[in-house]
C-alpha cells in the first residue's frame, strides 16, 4: 500500500476515534500523542557518559588537524550558530568537493535510532568516525589521525583521564566513543511544545496550537512521533532531479529505492534548507510538498501558516557550548 494511504488511513482512525469519545476532541486528546525531550538520550552500556569523555569528544568536535587539510573539523558542517548544520543544500568539505546530500543537524542525533540519510550506522559511536575518514569530507585516514592526536601531551592526558582502564587509550574506539558522548549532549529541551505539555498553556499561540491538532488530524505524526519527532524509520520520498538512491545503497534492497530516514522535527524552523539534498530552502513550502507525496493532500494557505507555526513552536533551547582551546 503506498505510504500517503497508510498515513491517510491513520489520519481517519485518528478523527474517528476522537468523535468516538466526544462531539469535539479537547487538547488533551491531541497533548497525547506527543513526547516532551527529556534532558539525555539513552546512555550506551558500553560507553558511560562522563564529564572526562564529554569534555575530550568536545575538542575532538572542534578539531580540525584531525582533516587531511587541518582545516576541516566536525563542527565545520555541523556548526553552532547555525542549528548545528550548515544551512547550505550539500556539505562541502576536502578540497572543496561538494557531497550528494544535505548536513542533518547533530541536535537530539542521541534520540535517533539510525544514523545518517540513509541509516547505514545504528549509533553515534558508528557515525563519528565515517566523516573522519570519507575522502568528500575530512580525508584522512585513522591511523593518521591517532599518529596527529599522540603529538599533543594534552590529548594525551584527555585520553588517560576519560578511559583510565585503557592501556593505550588514544585509539579510534575512544575517539569514536568521546565524539558520541559530547553529541549526546547537544539536546534542545523546553522548547514551547514541552512548556505546553507540562501545564504551561501560554507556552504557544492560538496559531500554534491549530497547527498541532492539523499535524495530527492530517496524520504527520505517523512519522514524526516521539521525543524526537521522527519514527527513524525509511520512507521512500523523490526530489525533482534527484538521483540519490537512499536507503538501497546500504540494503540492496529494491523496497528500499529513494528511501531516506525520517528526520526530526525538532529545530526545523532553523535547519534549513529540507531534505536530503537541501533543494527546498524554506518551511511552508517543504511542508506542502510533505503533504502532496506522504499524506496525497494540499494544504490551505491558512493550514500551512498553522502547521509551520507548531513547526517554530519545536525550537528548543540550545545547548551552552563554550568553544574549547585547542593545543
Amino acid at each position: 500500500m503506498p505510504i500517503h494511504r497508510v498515513h491517510r488511513l491513520l489520519a481517519s482512525a485518528t478523527a474517528l476515534a476522537f468523535a468516538a469519545g466526544a462531539a469535539t476532541a479537547d487538547i488533551e486528546n491531541y497533548m497525547d500523542f506527543f513526547e516532551p525531550l527529556p534532558a539525555l538520550p539513552p546512555i550506551p552500556a558500553d560507553n558511560s557518559l562522563t564529564p572526562e569523555k564529554i569534555e575530550l569528544g568536545k575538542m575532538l568536535f572542534f578539531e580540525p588537524r584531525i582533516s587531511a587539510s587541518g582545516v576541516i573539523s566536525c563542527a565545520t558542517c555541523h556548526n553552532p550558530a547555525l542549528g548545528w548544520a550548515d544551512r547550505i543544500p550539500r556539505a562541502t568539505g576536502h578540497d572543496g568537493q561538494v557531497g550528494e546530500r544535505n548536513t542533518p543537524t547533530v541536535l537530539n542525533s542521541g534520540f535517533l535510532e539510525a544514523q545518517f540519510w540513509d541509516g547505514r550506522e545504528p549509533d553515534l559511536e558508528g557515525q563519528a568516525l565515517g566523516p573522519i575518514e570519507a575522502e568528500i569530507e575530512m580525508n584522512l585516514t585513522l591511523e593518521e589521525a591517532i599518529n596527529r592526536l599522540n603529538e599533543f601531551a594534552i590529548y594525551q592526558e584527555h585520553f588517560a583521564a576519560a578511559f583510565p582502564d585503557d592501556p593505550d587509550p588514544i585509539n579510534p574506539q575512544n575517539v569514536a566513543h568521546a565524539i558520541a558522548s559530547f553529541e549526546r549532549t547537544l539536546n534542545t529541551p523546553n522548547s514551547p511544545l514541552d512548556r505546553f505539555l507540562a501545564g504551561d498553556v501560554q507556552a504557544m499561540s492560538d496559531q500554534q496550537v491549530e497547527g498541532m491538532k492539523l499535524f495530527v488530524d492530517a496524520g504527520c505524526v505517523a512519522c514524526h512521533n516521539g521525543p524526537a519527532l521522527t519514527d527513524s524509520n525509511f520512507h521512500r520520498f523523490e526530489l525533482p532531479g534527484s538521483t540519490d538512491e537512499g536507503r538501497f545503497v546500504v540494503t540492496g534492497d529494491e523496497a528500499d529505492m529513494f528511501a531516506f530516514r525520517t528526520p526530526t522535527l525538532r529545530n526545523v524552523a532553523v535547519t534549513y534548507p529540507y531534505f536530503n539534498n537541501g533543494s527546498v530552502p524554506g518551511l511552508h513550502e517543504a511542508v506542502q510538498l510533505m503533504g502532496q507525496q506522504m499524506l496525497g493532500q494540499d494544504f490551505a494557505e491558512d493550514e500551512l501558516d498553522a502547521l509551520v507555526a507548531f513547526m517554530h513552536a519545536l525550537t528548543g533551547e540550545m545547548p551552552r557550548v563554550e568553544i574549547p582551546a585547542l593545543p
